[in-house]
């Protein structure tokens, strides 16, 4: 099937036209042979920022090389839908699965339909998914979180993450609107979300203590399980420590080292609640990690602004970037992905005995 989109557009006053085609192409030109999207040339590969890369191929126009990312998830998924959290090339360099990492597919797939309109090619991946949701739902725990991970031996990890288990939440949402999309129906899913959700909105405790990590701030958000009110006083509360005035997100509250991913993710979250002001205003922040060849500069350390680590470029930095701008322009089918309201919600579900 043939598909065609409206291409992703600039952002007035921060980010050129030709500036976007030249970060698509940048990431167009990383993508392997086989489909596989390394951090830098050379470097290692994780399935959830290869799917991250995958979304902005996709929302620049570069369909065949998001085609090809998919179809090198598909090759190299396990039999128990999962897939090692790190390779080079053909090589496994870390054995951990990571139920978030094997979660986010179902964002990517869906992300894919939404911006194409291609439902033969995602009814053709929808395999993928459905092997990788069955993973990760047979790792939630009973009080509806999710083990983060099991080690290189197989051993489950006890406890769980908040930032994993929101954007798990995410994907498991966006997994249903696909499977509705395709005829089919996964109740399991429905209700492993409704458990999660609860979990995230109801009982910050229960999740590892991460609160230094900005994602662990902007995450809830920006995946939808926290929203209205409950979502506002979030980003309100936790705004100064983790926003550097003047610099973008950082990526650890306890030190001035300011990540163009986590401020463009940070971005999205804005826009999912309407605040598109204070979006555009942190977005204009990323244009300093910007290099002429269209890549990001993972991170800069103030006062003296050098790239940390040194002299690293990131193709999920990138990524987030286009994402960011996606939903700044509303230029795709895509751009709304992390909107609330845009997805049907599968509510809540209490544990037995539940006291938030």
């Amino acid at each position: 099937m043939t598909t065609t989109i409206s291409g992703l557009g600039g952002v007035p006053g921060v980010l050129r036209d030709d500036e976007v085609a030249r970060t698509g192409q940048y990431l167009a030109d990383l993508v392997g042979a086989n489909g596989q999207i390394p951090w830098w040339p050379g470097g290692h590969t994780d399935p959830w920022n290869h799917v991250e890369v995958a979304m902005a191929l996709t929302v620049t126009g570069h369909l065949d090389e998001a085609r090809a990312a998919y179809d090198w998830l598909e090759r190299t998924q396990l039999g128990d839908g999962s897939w090692f959290n790190y390779y080079r090339g053909p090589v496994v360099v870390d054995a951990r699965l990571d139920t978030n990492v094997c979660a986010y597919v179902a964002t990517g797939l869906y992300h894919y339909l939404a911006v194409t309109g291609d439902v033969d090619g995602a009814a053709a991946r929808f395999a993928v998914v459905d092997g990788a949701l069955d993973f990760v739902v047979r790792w939630q725990m009973e009080d509806g979180t999710l083990r983060w991970s099991l080690d290189a031996t197989g051993r489950p990890e006890g406890y769980a993450l908040l930032t994993g288990s929101s954007s798990a939440y995410h994907a498991l949402v966006c997994g249903l609107a696909l499977a509705e999309r395709l005829g089919e129906d996964r109740p399991a899913w429905r209700d492993a979300a409704a458990r999660l959700g609860h979990a995230i909105a109801r009982h910050p405790g229960a999740f590892a203590p991460k609160n230094e990590f900005a994602m662990d701030w902007y995450y809830p958000v920006l995946a939808g399980a926290l929203t209205g009110a409950a979502a506002e006083a979030r980003i309100d509360e936790g705004w100064e420590r983790h926003v550097m005035a003047g610099h973008g997100v950082r990526c650890v509250s306890t030190n001035d080292w300011v990540t163009a991913a986590e401020t463009a993710e940070c971005v999205i979250a804005l826009d999912a609640l309407g605040r598109t002001g204070a979006a555009l205003d942190l977005f204009a922040l990323t244009a300093r990690h910007r290099r002429e060849d269209g890549a990001y500069w993972t991170g800069l350390a103030y006062p003296d602004a050098v790239t940390f680590p040194d002299r690293e470029v990131t193709s999920y930095t990138a990524a987030a970037v286009l994402l960011a701008a996606d939903a700044l322009t509303s230029s795709t089918g895509g751009a709304d992905l992390f909107r609330h309201g845009r997805l049907s919600g599968p509510g809540e579900i209490a544990e037995p005995g539940c006291r938030p």
